[in-house]
């Protein structure tokens, strides 16, 4: 349960080397978001070009949403894009490359959740997909 998240590392960093193949993410200025829990020992790194911009600029700030509304969106989120993973023929498989091992009887904590959330609402902006199950781009986010 380490690296319950690594898998958002990896597949961001596909994604990115999907889209940006002259541009190296060594040569950004931009460092890595790293989303961790000691207790729960475990450590998430993304690696996706503006998602640091989005967080500090557009995101709400962490509280706005109780941990309550945060698990709940969380696990519908991950529940979609778990099904797109296994759906490679519909879905971009370069933008869904792995599963993530999100478990709702475990009480990751506020920052996790905040960032994980807002990792899902960035994704939808830039790739344009939706996570909510919904038919069609995603509403404008903010």
């Amino acid at each position: 349960m380490k690296y319950l998240f690594q898998f958002l590392g990896i597949c961001i960093l596909g994604v990115f080397l999907f889209s940006c193949s002259t541009y190296t993410y060594k040569n950004s200025k931009e460092k890595p978001v790293v989303i961790s829990n000691d207790s729960l020992e475990y450590e998430v790194v993304i690696f996706d070009i503006g998602f640091t911009l989005y967080l500090n600029t557009i995101a709400r700030p962490m509280g706005y949403y109780s941990l309550n509304y945060l698990e709940n969106r969380n696990n519908i989120y991950v529940t979609i894009w778990n099904s797109r993973v296994l759906n490679p023929s519909k879905f971009k498989p370069s933008i869904y490359q792995n599963i993530i091992d999100y478990n709702p009887q475990i009480r990751y904590g506020l920052e996790v959740n905040y960032k994980l959330f807002n990792y899902f609402q960035f994704a939808q902006q830039k790739y344009k997909i939706r996570l909510d199950g919904g038919l069609g781009p995603p509403s404008k986010i903010r």
